[in-house]
């Protein structure tokens, strides 16, 4: 961080720059749309892939996350490892998909650096990071079609940059590349759930995750079930935090999955019996099966929760 600034949109743009001049090797295709805003379609027309759902996860990150991918073992051993030095900033100020961009029929959440331009979330009142300079911006957006120009004049208008200097990335959860950059949001879930639970975000210097990567299914519930389980049941994060150890035992206690109520079903399930009502589920349910948790000031680690295989059994097959 530079003069205050970790520079969210350069990094994302410099990235995303990466991309189209990489879009063969990707599987990604680019274009410009009616308003002259840059279109990177990374898996709804495309083929897309791995490599693809990798930058574009680093994009999501604001550039202040390592990403990649790796094979472990056990039945499900390709993971995507997500590190980062700057986890809050880059999870919740930029990752988090929080920024609704809904117009009549069509529906999005904006991930992405894009959001701490715009600022229109609650979240920022806890994030102090401003970018006032920022050229350019990147969003992320998790469905099959680019936005109608309608979206793109709303981010316009919120961010103060021109069409032209907004670039769009779209890949819908079906596909390779969405759900890659769904199951790359694993230590993005546990910083959500720490804020939730009122740990100060202050607190937390350091975090990595790890989650399986699922095989993408035609069918978008069970692809969106798939990228949830993956987390939610085969997940784990590890954070360094600063405090007592007390405060570290308390927040590893109660980061894991299984402390929700609605733990123990396949998220596809459980979202059918909510009736698609996203937001009827409880919240808690959004975090990593394990947790890990270090007391960097004495020295002491927590650990809560396990991989629960029997869960990935019934949702990853």
């Amino acid at each position: 961080m530079r003069d205050g600034h970790a520079y969210l949109n350069r990094n994302a743009q410099r990235i995303a720059d990466s991309m189209i001049e990489d879009a063969d090797r990707l599987g990604i295709e680019h274009s410009r749309g009616s308003l002259g805003e840059r279109l990177i379609d990374a898996g709804a027309n495309s083929p897309g892939g791995i490599e693809a759902g990798l930058r574009i996860v680093e994009i999501c990150m604001g550039g202040l996350g390592t990403v990649s991918a790796a094979l472990a073992t056990g039945k499900w051993p390709y993971c995507v490892d997500v590190r980062s030095s700057q986890p809050v900033l880059a999870c919740l100020g930029s990752q988090y998909a929080g920024w609704n961009l809904s117009h009549e029929k069509y529906f999005a959440m904006g991930s992405g650096p894009v959001r701490a331009l715009a600022r229109v979330e609650p979240l920022f009142d806890k994030i102090a990071y401003r970018e006032p300079d920022a050229e350019s911006s990147v969003i992320v957006l998790e469905t099959a079609t680019p936005p109608p120009a309608a979206i793109v004049e709303k981010v316009s208008n919120t961010t103060g940059l021109d069409p032209e200097k907004l670039t769009f990335i779209y890949a819908p959860t079906q596909s390779l590349t969405g759900s890659m950059q769904i199951v790359g949001r694993v230590l993005e879930v546990a910083l959500h759930k720490a804020h939730d639970l009122n740990f100060p975000l202050d607190a937390i210097v350091d975090g990595a995750g790890r989650a399986p990567i699922p095989a993408p299914h035609p069918d978008f519930l069970q692809a969106m079930g798939r990228t949830n389980d993956a987390i939610i049941y085969g997940g784990i994060v590890q954070l360094y935090v600063r405090g007592s150890a007390q405060n570290a035992r308390d927040l590893a206690e109660q980061l894991p999955s299984r402390t929700s109520r609605d733990y123990g079903q396949p998220f596809a399930d459980i979202f059918k019996k909510f009736k698609g009502d996203f937001y009827a589920i409880d919240p808690h349910l959004f975090s990593p099966a394990e947790v890990i948790v270090t007391a960097i000031e004495t020295g002491d680690t927590f650990r809560s929760g396990r991989a629960d295989n029997a869960m990935l059994e019934q949702s990853l097959g």
